[in-house]
């Protein structure tokens, strides 16, 4: 494993010897089997080597995400979360310790343990572990609602990194992987856990260089010849526009065979046009890898077939909407609306579309909410009364999707469906009809449903770094009007704001629904 900003090699002997000292003296600091001990640590080796330390003593680590240049309501956040863990310990990396005032209001109450001060035991016995044991609590992102605390079994974790080692072939000779996500992160964590586990070289970026330079990280990867690197929709757009069209003949990336894209909802257009920009750097169109998963499900869900172009399946928009129904349309004819197939399931995962309101199975081209069930998948939430499993054992996911000749095709997450006067809308149709223009900062936009006694109506914020008075009135009212003709919806406002200004989860997945608090 490379830790690229830290210039840090760490092989797995060395993981194996320095997760044992680290464990010892956890277990002289009264760590035991079953507590669940916070992890506030940057992409490092700190973070891999507790994670093994715990499991080591049967105990669980719940990873906590890291504040970010906006840090109001950082600490009760994290309050919130240690309290559902009931976590009383945290390691705290000593890359923190600058914002030491922050880090007394969010971890008041607890102990820390500095990642420093915990590499030096040289003796003792570890208790014996058992594959039911907690081995991680997984917060999700809570792009829709509070972040939940997954709990991810050891049988768990092994299952979903078998299916992730499987679904791609990965150890492959001359494979090797890149992560720069958050290793709080699942898309982060469990990615990088399934390169160590097949005992490939890893490199791990901060996500700050990445989203700083992804030009510079690009040529990273470019020059190390990494073949299996993860992210969401939003980063190929970055990678896009960051690198100018005359400058990607000078990338190699002909040796990029998997890039997952997940984690938020795939954007055909983003895809194509990553396709067609970085092809002259030798990136095949079947390495573009489209996929689903969950942190409930220790990540992996669907994949497509290995070695397929992206599919494109184009429905008619508005009886998607209002009938829940997938008709096929041309692609060129008004009205249809792109959804990516997402593959089959993943190896010890199965999956099916059921009525949100009985869980009856409903059959193919019926849009309902996707439910799985499996060895990866997580037997419930901490610290709250709210499980996700239905009567007969299957998770339900909260997405709205369809099946197609048996593969995934994900439309939406039913609490952000808009309804306007008996009418059905997803935010994504919306939000597809103008994300593309010219002036919407890095296609960032959102909409959701602002409703009241006196009226109701569908609300689209988007980010632009347009400033003068007059034309910022003229991009409200072609945005608006790029709605109006192509749905009809005259109920819609259009609020823009400044670049970086949609709130986002620690993936950089938008958040619509806390998104009102734009409105003006």
């Amino acid at each position: 494993m490379s830790f690229v900003n830290e210039r840090v090699e760490l092989r797995l002997d060395e993981l194996c010897a320095q997760s044992r000292s680290m464990a010892l003296v956890m277990a002289e600091s009264g760590v035991r089997r079953g507590d669940r001990v916070g992890l506030m640590l940057a992409n490092e080796p700190a973070f891999l080597i507790s994670l093994v330390a715990l499991s080591r003593l049967g105990a669980c680590a719940c990873p906590l995400s890291l504040p970010t240049s906006g840090r109001d309501g950082y600490a009760e956040k994290v309050q919130g979360i240690l309290a559902a863990a009931g976590v009383r310990q945290v390691v705290v990396s000593r890359k923190l310790a600058r914002l030491k005032s922050l880090l007394a209001q969010a971890l008041a109450g607890v102990s820390q343990l500095p990642a420093d001060e915990l590499a030096h035991g040289e003796a003792g016995e570890f208790p014996e572990v058992s594959g039911d044991d907690d081995l991680i609590v997984q917060f999700t992102s809570g792009s829709t609602s509070r972040p939940k605390g997954v709990r991810l079994r050891q049988t768990n974790l092994l299952a979903g990194l078998d299916a992730i080692r499987l679904g791609v072939d990965l150890g492959r000779p001359g494979d090797r992987a890149g992560v720069w996500l958050p290793l709080f992160h699942d898309m982060g964590l469990v990615g990088m856990l399934a390169a160590v586990v097949t005992g490939i070289p890893v490199s791990i970026w901060s996500p700050s260089s990445f989203v700083k330079d992804p030009a510079r990280w690009l040529r990273e990867v470019s020059d190390g010849g990494h073949t299996a690197c993860a992210m969401p929709n939003f980063a190929y757009d970055l990678l896009r526009q960051a690198v100018p069209a005359d400058d990607v003949p000078g990338y190699d990336l002909s040796r990029w065979r998997v890039a997952f894209n997940g984690a938020e909802p795939i954007a055909a257009d983003s895809v194509a046009a990553f396709l067609a920009h970085f092809e002259p750097a030798g990136f095949r169109p079947e390495a573009m890898l489209p996929v689903y998963g969950l942190a409930e499900a220790t990540l992996a869900v669907a994949f497509p077939p290995l070695g397929r172009e992206p599919k494109v399946d184009w429905v008619d928009r508005v009886t998607l909407a209002e009938s829940a129904l997938a008709v096929p349309r041309d692609s060129a004819s008004s009205g249809a609306r792109p959804v990516v197939a997402l593959g089959g399931p993943v190896a010890g995962i199965e999956f099916r579309i059921a009525d949100p309101k009985n869980d009856g199975v409903l059959g193919e081209r019926r849009v309902g909410e996707v439910q799985v069930q499996g060895a990866p998948v997580t037997p419930g939430y901490v610290g709250t009364q709210e499980q996700p499993l239905t009567v007969d054992g299957w998770l339900r996911t909260g997405d709205l999707g369809y099946l197609a000749d048996g593969e995934l095709h994900v439309t939406g997450r039913i609490k952000e469906m808009m309804i306007v006067r008996g009418v059905n809308y997803y935010p994504e149709d919306i939000e597809a009809l103008i994300r593309a223009d010219a002036e919407v900062y890095r296609r960032r936009c959102v909409a959701f449903i602002e409703g009241s006694e006196a009226a109701e109506r569908i609300v689209l914020v988007a980010e632009t770094t347009v400033d003068d008075d007059d034309e910022r009135s003229r991009l409200r009212e072609r945005l608006r009007a790029k709605v109006i003709a192509e749905t009809g919806l005259e109920q819609l406002a259009v609020t823009l704001v400044g670049p970086n200004s949609i709130p986002r989860t620690s993936s950089g997945k938008l958040k619509r629904l806390e998104s009102n608090r734009l409105v003006v």
